[in-house]
């Protein structure tokens, strides 16, 4: 790969400020572990620098940073998934993002969501995406994605009640 133009790295800078802690975030809970997340929001820039799509809006570059992001953590998960291992070192970093939000108990019981519906409910009710939008960044219907939350959200009522919540 080249090196970047001023341009590109002037874009990528206003990219990570404005969609950086998003997709961290986004990662974080997908995956779980800090370390991860800071890589697939890495790669994730480098696939932009990479690509260099064209977009229609920011939406759209919005959409394709989190469709890109979410990739790479299924990605990283099916490895895992694969090659198990648990490193105490993350379990920490959890807890301490948890109680610097304060949503310790609800980040608790969504970490033991599946990924599919641990990511729509994210999507749906903490970055505020709509339905539709949600469709297309995970190429599946609406009615699939309004399942997924009402899966989800099943669940993890369930399982913030099995912590004693």
């Amino acid at each position: 790969m080249n090196k970047p133009s001023v341009l590109q790295a002037d874009r990528i800078e206003t990219l990570v400020q404005a969609y950086g802690n998003m997709l961290f975030r986004l990662c974080l809970i997908t995956l779980g572990n800090a370390s991860n997340a800071e890589d697939v929001v890495q790669d994730t820039f480098v696939k932009y620098l990479k690509k260099a799509p064209a977009f229609e809006n920011s939406e759209h570059e919005k959409a394709w940073l989190i469709k890109v992001a979410a990739n790479q953590c299924k990605d990283i998960l099916r490895f895992h998934h694969r090659h198990p291992n648990v490193d105490i070192d993350d379990i920490a970093e959890i807890a301490e993002f948890a109680d610097d939000t304060g949503d310790h108990e609800i980040l608790d019981a969504l970490m033991t969501l599946p990924d599919k519906f641990r990511l729509v409910l994210v999507l749906y009710y903490v970055e505020e995406y709509r339905i539709e939008d949600i469709a297309k960044m995970i190429g599946k219907t609406t009615s699939a994605v309004k399942m997924r939350l009402k899966i989800g959200r099943l669940l993890l009522k369930k399982a913030y009640q099995r912590e004693g919540l």
